[in-house]
């Protein structure tokens, strides 16, 4: 029997919100012990002292988590600064959990570290990976192709890039009693595993198709022979650009990334432009191969939340019968700016399909791991993937 718990804190002290977080969890299932813990911080609190504060409460019991760009619950968004805790315990599902250093060196050789030592741990074939990457220091790419190097091409894996409350400037990954930043964290899941993945954003393309014409990795140099800034230099006018030479491109464009079209995807996979040098070269949150097709996307409220409420209805198709126990979200940050106030429309919609009362918990990420939106209904040929703009929600059931 698999049994969840969620507990939510946001008082002024570490160590506190971290104790009452992880007391609400436990609480909330009436299990002394649980099999997993996850906790999603802001980093307005002390990283360290927060984890103290879950294990303190949890005791030894594995865990893992990440700062956020903002933490939801079942109750929904978090209204502020936040710490929140899933607690899991399952008789017939065993967790597994490993840790990939050094993303800024080899971003692939630490997606490839995490998920071998994750089977190694395991000793058993895994159903799932979860991942945990900070992707401010490596390409987010590079991370998931390391991970899949290691437990093949079509194996099914989830997860979402740590945030830091819209900072971009440094992101913090949980492990046991250990707090990193620039490293993986991965979390296999074997047994009688049931579960169900949704993968949707609701970008809509405008403009005319366009190519890559010169790009290394994450970096577009140039877009239809012109430096790659023209693309919203012709959109938003020259004038506008400039304060995007002098800011975050992140936090200026986030309604308007770019769409890259990819085989085996319903969608446009989607990638967040973050910054522009003096050349007009576009250096975005995962790479896009020099000769892709790209198209320049916009982002509409209602249309975003219909595709998170029809990802919420693949996830549950995808328990084939199963009951919902636990729901874990990733969330791209710019959905979160898209929606404002109304953000909580976004997870009602969720909740529409996998349950009002069903445990919850998610954070709003800088990227998300999934495959592709058109593979969820046959993960035998899933071809994992990283995201931007895009919602993932995870269903686990029984």
């Amino acid at each position: 029997m698999m049994k969840t718990g969620v507990g939510i804190s946001n008082g002024s002290d570490s160590h506190a919100v971290g104790e009452e977080a992880a007391q609400q969890a436990l609480k909330d299932f009436g299990v002394q012990r649980a099999n997993l813990i996850i906790v999603f911080a802001s980093v307005e609190y002390d990283q360290e002292e927060v984890i103290r504060g879950v294990r303190s409460v949890a005791g030894d019991a594995p865990l893992v988590g990440s700062s956020t760009a903002g933490e939801i619950t079942t109750l929904g968004p978090a209204e502020r600064h936040s710490v929140v805790v899933m607690a899991i315990s399952s008789d017939t599902v065993k967790f597994y959990t490993g840790v990939g250093e050094n993303i800024k060196d080899d971003a692939l050789a630490a997606g490839r570290q995490v998920a071998d030592r994750v089977k190694e741990l395991a000793g058993e074939p895994l159903s799932l990976f979860m991942m945990l990457p900070d992707v401010l220091v490596g390409n987010g790419a590079d991370i998931v192709r390391g991970v899949l190097q290691s437990l093949g091409k079509h194996f099914p894996v989830v997860g979402g890039a740590s945030g830091d409350d819209f900072k971009f400037e440094k992101t913090y990954q949980y492990l046991n009693d250990t707090v990193y930043s620039g490293a993986v964290i991965g979390i296999g899941f074997t047994g009688d595993v049931k579960f169900g993945i949704g993968v949707n954003h609701g970008w809509n393309p405008i403009g005319t198709p366009l190519k890559v014409t010169k790009s290394e990795g994450s970096v577009v140099h140039e877009i239809d022979g012109k430096p790659a800034i023209r693309v919203y230099e012709d959109h938003f006018g020259k004038d506008n650009i400039e304060e995007l030479r002098t800011t975050t491109l992140a936090k200026l464009a986030i309604t308007y990334p770019l769409g890259m079209h990819v085989e085996g995807s319903d969608e446009l996979l989607i990638r967040d432009p973050i910054s522009v040098d003096e050349h007009g070269s576009i250096t975005c949150a995962a790479e896009i191969p020099e000769g892709s097709e790209i198209r320049l996307m916009v982002g509409d409220t209602e249309s975003a939340i219909n595709v998170a409420r029809a990802a919420a209805a693949n996830a549950i198709e995808g328990l084939e019968g199963a009951e919902p126990k636990a729901v874990i979200i990733f969330n791209c940050i710019a959905r979160s700016k898209l929606f404002g106030d109304r953000r909580g429309e976004e997870i009602d919609a969720i909740q529409e399909k996998v349950g009002s009362t069903t445990p919850l918990i998610g954070f709003y990420t800088y990227g998300e791991q999934a495959p592709l939106s058109g593979e969820v209904r046959n993960l035998e040929k899933c071809n994992p993937a990283f995201h931007n703009e895009t919602v993932v929600i995870l269903v686990l059931g029984e």
